[in-house]
């Protein structure tokens, strides 16, 4: 059937994905390859560009083996957000490797800005914080670490952008230099309230306006792929960072309803509707998605290190072999064993902010095993998202927002297939826990809004029918025990932050 067929690429951290859906939404076909990380200092995380770019091409090509490419309608971009590219505009060809989110080598440069005072007028304008995590410093460091690049820069011979950005310039031969709304607002340049870049900041940071892309609604008319690369010119119809495609792929349309993602870091974010809350309580406030030049808006807690926990027990601490032996070994552990993971490899995020805070082990006896490391890995990633969950509640009651972000937990992301995690995590809340089954939610909200854009796929509100629980995890734990437990997590987090030079 002519244009009955949907592609959603979901570049991430540690791998590239594409899928092929029907119109349904329904997979049809699945591609991954794993993606390096490189480390080439303490604290520094990079990605080669070229392997983005391969990863990405090999795994489109191959879903669409055997399909008449003509018979797509659209593809959809979903990717990991804030890491940063530098490109020749003439070559596409990058000038330094990508700056992952994950990097800090930009902390001072951030403690520098918010000393200044900085802070309360990024703040206002973008709802995020000076922290490394953003694109803004990175994009910076560069700019001032390749040489000749400032210069180049400034005479519009180059091009930032985050990865969807880069990946759009590829696939269409270089003819669109675009970004979405979601994506533009992880960068520290963007006004999310006026929905444009902010000449201040730009000024703030030392970034030429002429390196900066153009900002679309998430479903746009992004361009066509070059024929030569899929065999047809695909229409690119949808964009979005990945934490707002799980919310979409989620169907979290409604104020209140609240997502969280479990793969390399953790990201849970709620929709706060027209109104752009602002915390009190050191959470982000981002564009959730803008449409027909619409925005709604979300409350996010990041947290750096969730899955990457298990990523250093098994290649750093060679303790597990396979992430799926976690769930196995946290049953096993001592229950009569208070150990707790302060899992901060690359800081601490929200709501603490802390660049220089590194990771610690508390509460170790001659009797600790590996069981009770892995379980204290899993417990980290609860005790974090409870910490999430209550900021958000307190910043919707101060600002009377509709909705209750604590009712109700949607889940996703690798960590999620772990039953033992999935019900110590609602024992923590002391709320439902649903786990949908269709885990692959950023992708599935790429696809989304690739068919929006294609009109094959219904608006916000109607794709709610798409979503299905798999599972919910109702709390069985007493309260005091719950909360005797988030005390023992704080006490450990309080010494850790104690530690941070």
């Amino acid at each position: 059937m002519t244009d009955a067929l949907l592609v959603a690429i979901d570049q991430g951290t540690t791998s590239t994905r594409s899928i092929l859906y029907d119109t349904g939404l329904v997979p049809r076909a699945t591609a991954q390859q794993e993606l390096p990380q490189h480390f080439p200092s303490p604290g520094w995380v990079e990605h080669e560009p070229e392997d983005i770019w391969a990863g990405t091409l090999a795994t489109l090509r191959q879903v669409l083996s055997g399909v008449d490419a003509a018979e797509v309608a659209g593809i959809g971009i979903t990717n990991q957000r804030e890491t940063t590219l530098l490109w020749d505009r003439a070559t596409g060809r990058a000038l330094h490797r990508a700056i992952v989110w994950q990097d800090r080598r930009t902390a001072e440069h951030c403690a520098r800005l918010a000393a200044e005072g900085a802070g309360d007028l990024i703040a206002a304008r973008t709802g995020l914080l000076p922290d490394p995590y953003f694109s803004a410093t990175k994009l910076a460091w560069m700019l001032d670490a390749v040489p000749g690049a400032r210069a180049a820069a400034e005479r519009g011979a180059l091009c930032f952008g985050t990865v969807d950005s880069f990946l759009l310039f590829r696939l269409t031969g270089g003819r669109v230099h675009a970004t979405d709304a979601a994506n533009a607002a992880r960068t520290l340049l963007f006004d999310i309230h006026r929905g444009a870049w902010d000449e201040e900041l730009l000024r703030l940071f030392g970034i030429p306006a002429a390196l900066l892309p153009e900002v679309r609604d998430n479903v746009s008319a992004f361009g066509t792929t070059e024929p030569a690369l899929l065999g047809a010119a695909i229409p690119v119809r949808g964009m979005a960072g990945d934490q707002q495609a799980a919310m979409m792929g989620q169907a979290c349309f409604a104020p209140g309803m609240v997502k969280s993602t479990y793969g390399t870091g953790c990201f849970a974010l709620v929709n706060t509707g027209a109104v752009a809350v602002a915390s009190r309580n050191r959470l982000l406030t981002t564009i959730a998605w803008q449409l027909e030049g619409r925005r709604a808006y979300a409350l996010e807690g990041a947290i750096f290190t969730a899955g990457a926990a298990l990523q250093w027990l098994r290649d750093g601490l060679g303790i597990i072999s396979h992430a799926s032996e976690a769930d196995g070994l946290a049953r096993a552990a001592d229950p009569a064993q208070s150990v707790h993971l302060v899992p901060a490899f690359t800081g601490l995020g929200a709501p603490h902010w802390d660049a220089a805070a590194r990771a610690a082990i508390f509460g170790l006896t001659r009797g600790t095993g590996r069981a009770e490391i892995v379980r204290a890995a899993l417990e980290s990633v609860a005790f974090q998202t409870r910490d999430l969950i209550e900021a958000m509640e307190a910043d919707m009651a101060a600002a009377g927002a509709s909705g209750a972000p604590g009712r109700v937990l949607r889940v996703d992301g690798g960590m999620v297939a772990s039953d033992w995690t999935m019900q110590f995590l609602s024992d923590l809340l002391g709320a439902p826990v649903d786990r949908p089954a269709v885990m692959e939610t950023t992708a599935l909200g790429a696809a989304w809004l690739a068919g929006v854009g294609a009109g094959l796929t219904a608006p916000p509100g109607g794709t709610a029918s798409h979503w299905r629980l798999d599972r919910r995890f109702q709390p069985v734990m007493e309260r005091a025990e719950a909360d005797r437990r988030q005390a023992g997590w704080r006490d450990a987090l309080r010494r850790t932050l104690g530690a941070a030079p």
